[in-house]
C-alpha cells in the first residue's frame, strides 16, 4: 500500500485524510455512502473513548463514531501531518 494511504483506524488523531475507496460490501457498504463517505471526502479522526473503540470522526460538518470493524474498511490518503 502507498505509505500516504491507511486504513481510516490507523489514521492518527487531529490529522486530515481523503476518502480513496471502500472495502466493504453490502449493507455496510450502503450505510458508509450514506453517511457521506465518498472519494475525495475530507475526514478528520478526532477522539477515541476511553476503550480506544469507537472513534469519533468529522466528515462533511458532522461528527460520528465508528467502530474499529467498520473504519478499517476505508481507505484514506493523509494530505495533512
Amino acid at each position: 500500500m502507498d505509505k500516504n494511504l491507511f486504513t481510516l483506524d490507523q489514521l492518527p488523531t487531529g490529522t486530515l485524510g481523503k476518502v480513496r475507496g471502500l472495502a466493504a460490501n453490502g449493507t455496510i457498504r450502503r450505510r458508509m455512502l450514506d453517511l457521506g463517505l465518498i472519494h475525495n471526502t475530507a475526514v478528520m479522526p478526532l477522539i477515541k473513548s476511553p476503550a480506544g473503540d469507537p472513534i469519533a470522526y468529522e466528515i462533511r460538518g458532522t461528527v460520528i463514531a465508528l467502530r474499529s470493524e467498520e473504519s478499517s474498511q476505508i481507505i484514506v490518503e493523509l494530505i495533512q501531518q
